[in-house]
């Protein structure tokens, strides 16, 4: 007796695609290696989306839904702003060394969809970090400057963990790395 097949959402396709992307950067969402990667037919995919644009607008909006507003999220859990920023730092630097989606991303910046979708999440990062700064009592302008560092911070450790990794420090040495790294960022004056 065969097996009825799971109805797959748009959201299926959208982290399918997401994962090609990571592989092989934005070159690599095309329907048919997707639908076969899904156990499906392209059918499925023009039944939720109308072309690949369509696809890749989803997939950058699931990007920005789960890379940022879900970790911001998660974040607000904890009511001590700087156990946040030094939580949130923590976690996006380990992530972002086991995970190549941000930089395949970044690689294609000039493409208009990924631009568009890099220039919001950058601005909701960065303003989340200033938020942090700012309840911290630092006064706006220099909070928004330390929470624009602290995310330059984040996106040169990332090209480095996956350039060249062995430029930066790894196990107990890398939490003590990113440490200092909060700690300079939290010095006042």
């Amino acid at each position: 007796m065969a097996r009825a097949r799971k109805r797959l959402t748009a959201h299926d396709w959208a982290d399918a695609a997401l994962a090609a992307i990571g592989e092989g950067g934005l070159a690599a969402v095309a329907v048919e290696p997707l639908a076969a990667r899904l156990g499906t037919t392209k059918g499925s995919f023009y039944w939720h989306f109308t072309n690949r644009d369509a696809l890749i607008e989803a997939a950058l909006g699931r990007w920005e839904e789960i890379h940022t507003e879900q970790i911001i999220t998660e974040m607000e859990t904890e009511p001590d702003p700087e156990r946040r920023l030094r939580t949130l730092l923590t976690k996006a630097i380990a992530t972002a060394a086991e995970d190549p989606l941000e930089m395949s991303l970044l690689a294609t910046a000039d493409h208009p969809q990924v631009a568009r979708v890099l220039e919001r999440v950058t601005k909701r990062r960065v303003g989340y970090v200033a938020q942090l700064f700012e309840e911290l009592g630092f006064g706006a302008p220099e909070a928004q400057r330390r929470g624009l560092l602290a995310y330059t911070s984040y996106l040169g450790h990332t090209q480095l963990s996956h350039a060249v990794p062995q430029a930066l420090p790894v196990g107990v040495e890398r939490g003590a790395y990113v440490e200092s790294m909060m700690d300079t960022l939290l010095r006042r004056g």
